[in-house]
């Protein structure tokens, strides 16, 4: 099944694009982008896709006593935890500094075609000192998610840096986005 991103995939022409032209592009598709229409049109699989980008529904164990959280994560996997995984959720990070957090990880890809055999060979240990990832790590439980994961292909990731599909709870994106700057 074709993705949603596909589109704007080719029109790059395989050409490494700006951030501004992501930004422009996406926002040919923002209004009619919901997380429910990635998740209907995209690469289903049973378990977070090691090495790329990740979109799916959770519902965190301690919702209650969150100040905030994303219930449609954009997850980097980093390692396997004891009943999930750790990752960097991009979403808690404004557009712009999501694109300039994944032009850093970029450092950490196999090859250096950005094609569909790349992968972000990332561990916790190779990013915890990039300070924009600090307050981007978080814990997912297995028990906790609630739907399949997207696979977002290295081809893709830059484009959905700027997709507006982030889903806080409890605060707006406004406020999370102050505190990823205040802790950056």
């Amino acid at each position: 099944m074709a993705s949603i991103l596909d589109p704007l995939v080719d029109r790059q022409d395989g050409q490494v694009k700006s951030a501004r032209w992501y930004q422009n592009a996406v926002r040919d598709i923002g209004t009619r982008t919901t997380a429910n229409k990635l998740m209907s049109s995209g690469k289903l699989t049973a378990t977070p896709s090691q090495g790329l980008l990740n979109l799916f529904f959770y519902d965190p164990k301690y919702k209650k006593t969150l100040p905030y959280y994303d219930t449609f994560p954009l997850v980097l996997p980093l390692e396997r935890i004891k009943g999930g995984f750790s990752g960097i959720n991009f979403h808690y990070l404004p557009p712009l500094a999501r694109f300039r957090l994944l032009e850093k990880i970029s450092a950490f890809a196999t090859g250096k075609k950005i094609d569909q055999n790349m992968r972000f060979d990332v561990t916790y240990d190779s990013v915890k000192n990039i300070s924009m990832v600090k307050p981007t790590i978080k814990k997912y439980l297995t028990t906790h998610v609630r739907s399949r994961f997207l696979r977002i292909d290295a081809t893709e990731a830059a484009i959905a840096m700027y997709l507006p599909v982030q889903q806080f709870k409890k605060k707006s994106d406004s406020y999370v986005y102050r505190q990823a700057r205040s802790f950056i």
